[in-house]
């Protein structure tokens, strides 16, 4: 039986925490930050939670996590 391989988009995406849910970076801060204003650009520093309906589709893409 071969070994399950991890998506290589999915290890670059997520990290699993060790209460089992998944953080991610924030979306909507890659371009077009011109008409975004300085308090939107400002939430969107750091990570997020994923959210909880796609949790499992994360995992599956991460077997070994």
């Amino acid at each position: 039986m071969p070994k399950m391989k991890t998506k290589s988009s999915a290890k670059k995406r997520f990290r699993v925490r060790p209460g089992g849910t998944v953080k991610c970076g924030q979306a909507y801060k890659r371009h077009i930050l011109t008409k975004k204003t300085t308090k939107v650009k400002r939430q969107l520093r750091g990570m997020t939670n994923v959210n909880a309906s796609d949790v499992a589709s994360v995992l599956r893409m991460m077997p070994s996590a």
